[in-house]
C-alpha cells in the first residue's frame, strides 16, 4: 500500500494569571495504518511535562500553566495510506444482545449527545430503513443536508438538541448530531477527532484546526462517517475518541487562562 508523509501538530498558547493545571490531547495515535514518526513535544512553563493514557486510551499531556505566556507543541510525521477511509457497503449492524461489551457505553446518552430525547424522532426518519452501513450512510446524509456549517455559530456548552434546533454548527456539532440518531437505533456511535488535511481536495481558504467526526460500529469493527463532509477523505490521523467532546477535549484547564492562539499543522510533504 502506497502511503504519503504529513507533517502534523500544532502550538497552543495561554496566557494566566495564576499557575493552572492542564490537561492536553493533543498527540496522534500510533496505528499499524497510520505509524509516525520524528515524535517531539516541548513546553516552556518550568516543568515537566506528564504523559499518561486516559480511559478511552487517548494519550494526555498533563502540565501546570505558569503564571504569564506559556506554549506548548507537538510535531509528527504521519505516515498515511494513499487511500480513502476505510469503509464496507454490506457491513452489518449487531444486535444490542450481541454487541462487544465494550461498545455498550456508546449507545447511551451523554453529556452532548441526548440519544434518549432523540428516539422517536430517530425511528420515525431511520427505522424502517434496511439495517447496516447504508443506513448509517443515510444518517450522515441527513446530517449533512439539515445543518449549515457557520463558524463560530456554537460554543463548547452546545448539544446536539441545541444543533437540532438551530440548524447551524461547526464540525463537533455535526458528529454530535449523527451520533444522537445511531444511538437512539441502538447503533454504538463515539466521537473522534484528529488532524485532516486537504489532501487531494480543494484547499479551504481558511486557517487549519482540529477536525471531529464520528466512528460507527458496524461487523466486527468501527467505521470513520464524516458528515461535516459527507464523504470519505484521505490523510484523517486520529488523536482520541469518547463518548462526546466532554471526553475528548483538546485541552482541558482548572481555571480560566486566556487562549492566546492555536495554530493546527496538518499538510502533505512533498518531495524534492
Amino acid at each position: 500500500m502506497t502511503s504519503r508523509q504529513l507533517q502534523i501538530g500544532c502550538d497552543i498558547r495561554h496566557s494566566a494569571t495564576m499557575r493552572t493545571a492542564a490537561v492536553f490531547q493533543i498527540a496522534a495515535r500510533d496505528t499499524a495504518r497510520v505509524p509516525l514518526s520524528d515524535v517531539s513535544f516541548s513546553f516552556d512553563g518550568r516543568e515537566e511535562m506528564q504523559h499518561y493514557t486516559d480511559s478511552f486510551g487517548n494519550q494526555c499531556i498533563r502540565v501546570t500553566l505558569p503564571e504569564g505566556i506559556s506554549t506548548l507543541s507537538y510535531r509528527a510525521i504521519a505516515h498515511v495510506p494513499d487511500e480513502l477511509d476505510e469503509a464496507d457497503e454490506d457491513a452489518a449492524e449487531i444486535s444490542p444482545e450481541n454487541l462487544p461489551p465494550e461498545t455498550l457505553g456508546f449507545t447511551l446518552a451523554s453529556r452532548f449527545c441526548h440519544s434518549d430525547v432523540f428516539s422517536s424522532n430517530a425511528w420515525q426518519r431511520f427505522g424502517s430503513l434496511p439495517q447496516g452501513y447504508q443506513r448509517v450512510r443515510t444518517i450522515m446524509d441527513y446530517v449533512w443536508n439539515n445543518l449549515r456549517y457557520t463558524t463560530g455559530s456554537t460554543n463548547s456548552l452546545a448539544t446536539a438538541t441545541d444543533v437540532y434546533a438551530t440548524g447551524t454548527g461547526v464540525c463537533r456539532d455535526f458528529a454530535h448530531l449523527m451520533i444522537v440518531f445511531c444511538r437512539a437505533l441502538n447503533i454504538p456511535a463515539r466521537y473522534a477527532y484528529g488532524y485532516l488535511p486537504d489532501m487531494d481536495v480543494p484547499v479551504l481558504p481558511t486557517p487549519m484546526d482540529f477536525h471531529a467526526w464520528v466512528q460507527v460500529f458496524l461487523g466486527d469493527r468501527w467505521y470513520d462517517f464524516d458528515p461535516r463532509w459527507n464523504t470519505r477523505r484521505k490523510g484523517r490521523v486520529q488523536i482520541g475518541y469518547g463518548r462526546d467532546a466532554a471526553d475528548s477535549a483538546v485541552v482541558t484547564t482548572y481555571g480560566a487562562p486566556w487562549l492566546q492562539n492555536l495554530t493546527v499543522l496538518s499538510h502533505e510533504i512533498k518531495e524534492g
